[in-house]
């Protein structure tokens, strides 16, 4: 079994780690996605011939970051407090397109630290954002990170759906956040929605990151199974 992991916005590849090496463990290959938000150079991943079922684990907008080929050739798809559409449409939507436009024109300013930190930390609530062990912010942020996270600012904006390229014959498992603080109810309730034949796992008491929960298990559990079935 081969994976591909692709974080999501503001994030990058350093958090696969426990990931990868609970893969490693079972035999799999692993290669992290990187879109270089910080100091990681970015990384475009991509499948190896001939190293059987290929796997996709992605983490909230990483679904949308990847090449729509590579999506289309994935067996089995993981999204973890993913979305097809972030923004849901009508009254509903109204706030948070305000808070989108509000982001954007923060990482336009002087001050993009700022609204980062944020983000973090309400991305890790109910956690503390002390248990992210590696952020785009342990460095300075370079002008051309900057400037992916406003490209992929906007990308999430303006999602509507699955991913171009989701390949309607995977094995798909959904992992969503009960108290998530990022993807709001309306956003998962339309993934479970779009994709009516997944396995849905719902951590009740975690937050968008994920922090301080069994997934790494649970999820490589299902992956086994998956590909023994």
């Amino acid at each position: 079994m081969q994976v591909i992991a692709m974080h999501g916005w503001c994030g990058d590849s350093r958090s696969w780690a426990p990931w990868e090496q609970a893969a490693q463990r079972l035999g799999w290959a692993w290669h992290s996605g990187e879109r270089g938000y910080g100091s990681l150079t970015p990384q475009t991943p991509a499948w190896q011939p001939g190293l059987g079922t290929r796997v996709v684990i992605a983490h909230s907008l990483g679904p949308h970051l990847l090449e729509r080929e590579l999506l289309a050739a994935a067996d089995a798809i993981v999204l973890l407090a993913s979305f097809g559409r972030f923004v849901p449409p009508g009254a509903a939507g109204r706030g948070l397109r305000t808070g989108l436009k509000g982001m954007a024109a923060e990482l336009a300013g002087p001050d993009s630290r700022a609204i980062l930190t944020s983000f973090m930390a309400r991305a890790a609530a109910p956690q503390s954002g002390e248990l992210i062990a590696a952020s785009v912010l342990d460095t300075s942020l370079k002008p051309q990170g900057v400037q992916r996270l406003r490209d992929d600012l906007e990308l999430l904006s303006q999602t509507t759906g699955l991913p171009a390229g989701f390949p309607g014959s995977a094995r798909v498992l959904l992992v969503q956040a009960g108290a998530d603080q990022i993807v709001v109810p309306e956003a998962r309730l339309d993934l479970q929605e779009l994709l009516p034949g997944a396995d849905l796992l719902t951590l009740a008491q975690a937050g968008h990151a994920l922090l301080a929960t069994p997934v790494v298990a649970m999820v490589l559990a299902w992956l086994s199974q998956a590909n023994d079935a």
